[in-house]
């Protein structure tokens, strides 16, 4: 049933009947309320839907909390500056570019909040700005007219069939556990390198999404709302997952390419892949402590002139413990996710929650600033354009300007988005023009009026519900809906409709024209700046006087797996071979977490051992340090095996359980810098 009705587009259908719903009752309590603009209440329906209600709420409270402080601003600014347009504009659009900065840098659904708050505050003033007595009715009109539309939005997409954030969720859930433990089947039966970059990969996607489905859990209104906590302890366990999956990875390749693969080292890849297989097994946590135990069996003591394959060995078996421990976390929480109740499934549950953090996400600071400085040059350009050439409708223009800017800043290539979005502006247009001239003048009531809009509004709601579609699907409503404009009577001027709808074409036309200047990275160049991040942090990790600050290790690993879930779609674009750079972000990863464990390891060593490891610390991160400084790989040179090596010796004669934990981390850094050193 499910496949016929995705095949008919019956979900497209249903979500542009209710976002039509969501959109004639805003209309007409706007006109019943005598809203000025009543046009921004059906707007306001449709930018916020979603197929998901929970999305719908999110979207419209940070939407409404926006446009409140943006109208604030607004009302601040204009009294303050009365008779100064210049300093005024220059003001407006600093703010404008201020708020684009904030929202680049928080890629939450929080930044739609900051991006509102930005562009609303020119949308309040630029009509009025040589009136600024009228300032305050403005910014209140256009406040309620916002409110009441994402009211009625979130009415109708609650209590039409309402798609549940849980729901989703818990369906993805299951795929994303899968996606996890398929990457640890395809790592014990020596799967190619291939298939285990798509593993790679697709778990760097999953984390990302997890991410993005949890933002709007507090605001799901299904029968059942998920803890937050337990899918960010879920998304926790799956961001630890990785370095181990790629840790065992690569130990297993070794030994095997070696010939130190022995019988029983093979005999317990094998059965933990049939574990890993056997996802529905209720005693899995009993399987599982009974493969660490041999895995513990097999592990050789840990001495000063350990084996190099023994050494091979031992950090195979610890790491393949480790991730079954974390595999059988991410059951315990998909269990937990699924209970009917909040009862604690395991008592493994309480302790993941209470450890459960928020993820960090990567931030460019860079680009943010050039996003918010693009934005403030475009909004001066369009007003010093629109008032020195006393244009009527010349503020139509700078809106639009300051709308584009902000909804396409932040992406490598926010031009190319945006030419989508201004195709779908430009065909609204004409149609548009046919309505307001050929169609409405004809139209005398208000159902008439909705009968001839929703052959339109509803093909644009499906297209919408489309994500491919979704950027033409906007165009094609806002630029239809904005240039129409529905208001209480019908007193369209055809002169100044056309005035309008050129300001505006303008207005995004110069949005591309900068976009493309100064916002425009290259998907190349964005994943080279997401690599440097890495080896910047990692370099940063041997500054002595920052240790006090130094992340967590959960931290690193969330960070380190969000730039690798940002550098797939950019690799994908830029034609590079996505497999090796791929291989290369999760070897940095590794790089870091094995720094961060010598770290935590250094303060319980006694002092000779824990100036040896020091250095050694040093010495991998100085390399770090030199490849961000000429941005390009550099070989590792014989001083950093010298280092590594110093540094196994040095922990020689220390606490056993230290040794054993600074030589894997060790071993690890090792493998990192001398994959192909096959006596390491």
């Amino acid at each position: 049933m499910k496949g016929v009705a995705a095949r008919f587009g019956v979900a497209e259908a249903l979500f542009s009947l209710k976002c039509l719903l969501a959109a004639v009752l805003a209309y007409w309590l706007a006109l019943t309320f005598q809203f000025p603009k009543p046009f921004w209440s059906v707007m306001t329906a449709y930018i916020v839907a979603n197929p998901l209600s929970g999305a719908v709420h999110s979207k419209a409270l940070f939407r409404l909390t926006g446009t409140a402080a943006g109208g604030i601003v607004a009302v601040i600014l204009m009294p303050a500056l009365r008779g100064l347009p210049e300093i005024l504009t220059l003001a407006l659009a600093a703010w404008l570019g201020f708020c684009i900065y904030l929202a680049v840098l928080d890629r939450t659904a929080r930044a739609y909040m900051y991006l509102l708050a930005g562009f609303t505050a020119v949308l309040v003033a630029m009509p009025i700005i040589d009136r600024p007595e009228a300032v305050f009715m403005t910014a209140v009109a256009r406040v309620q007219e916002i409110a009441l539309g994402f009211l009625c939005a979130g009415a109708v997409h609650s209590l039409v069939f309402p798609g549940s954030v849980s729901d989703r969720l818990l369906a993805r859930v299951d795929a994303i556990v899968g996606d996890a433990e398929r990457w640890s089947i395809d790592t014990l039966a020596h799967a190619s390198e291939a298939r285990l970059a798509k593993d790679r990969r697709q778990l760097a996607l999953d984390i990302a999404e997890l991410h993005q489905l949890s933002i709007h859990l507090p605001f799901d209104t299904g029968r059942r709302r998920l803890r937050v906590g337990a899918v960010r302890a879920l998304q926790q366990q799956l961001s630890i997952l990785a370095p181990l999956a790629a840790a065992v990875e690569d130990r297993l390749r070794e030994l095997r390419h070696s010939g130190h693969f022995v019988a029983d080292l093979e005999a317990l890849a094998a059965d933990a892949r049939t574990w890993l297989e056997r996802a529905d097994v209720e005693a899995y946590r009993e399987e599982a402590e009974v493969l660490r135990a041999r895995a513990r069996e097999l592990e050789p003591p840990v001495v000063p002139d350990i084996a190099p394959q023994d050494l091979l060995k031992l950090g195979l078996l610890v790491r393949l413990g480790e991730l079954i421990e974390a595999h059988c976390h991410c059951r315990d929480l998909r269990r937990q996710l699924h209970a009917p109740t909040r009862a604690s499934v395991s008592e493994h549950v309480p302790e993941l929650l209470r450890a459960a953090a928020p993820l960090p996400l990567h931030e460019d600071r860079a680009t943010a600033l050039r996003s918010g400085l693009n934005a403030m040059a475009t909004v001066c350009i369009a007003v010093a354009f629109w008032r020195l050439t006393a244009w009527q409708s010349g503020e139509g223009a700078v809106m639009i300007a300051a709308i584009c800017c902000s909804l396409f800043a932040g992406f490598d290539q926010p031009a190319v988005l945006l030419n989508k979005f201004l195709v779908g502006w430009v065909i609204a247009t004409v149609v548009a023009t046919l309505y307001a001239f050929a169609i409405l003048p004809r139209v005398t009531e208000f159902g008439v009026l909705i009968a001839v809009l929703a052959p339109y509004l509803l093909y644009c709601g499906s297209l919408l519900a489309k994500p491919p579609k979704a950027l033409l699907a906007t165009g094609l409503l806002l630029g239809m809906l904005n240039t129409v404009g529905l208001n209480e009577q019908y007193a369209e001027h055809f002169p100044t409709f056309v005035n309008s709808a050129l300001a505006q074409l303008l207005g995004a036309v110069l949005s591309v024209v900068m976009l493309k200047i100064f916002s425009t990275m290259g998907a190349a160049r964005g994943a080279q700046r997401l690599m440097l991040a890495n080896w910047r942090d990692i370099g940063a990790f041997g500054e002595p006087r920052g240790r006090a600050s130094l992340p967590g290790l959960g931290a690193w690993i969330g960070l380190a797996l969000d730039r690798i879930g940002l550098l797939a779609p950019r690799l994908a674009a830029s034609g590079s071979d996505p497999g090796g750079a791929l291989v290369g972000a999760l070897t940095d990863l590794r790089a870091g977490a094995a720094l961060l464990r010598l770290h935590n390891l250094h303060k319980h060593l006694p002092g000779e051992a824990a100036a040896v490891l020091d250095r050694t610390t040093r010495a991998v991160a100085g390399h770090y340090r030199t490849q961000s400084a000429h941005r390009k790989v550099i070989p590792a040179s014989p001083a950093i095996a010298r280092a590594i090596d110093e540094g196994l010796a040095g922990l020689a004669g220390t606490d056993p359980a230290q040794a054993r934990e600074g030589m894997l981390a060790l071993l690890t850094l090792r493998r990192v810098f001398f994959p192909l050193d096959h006596a390491a």
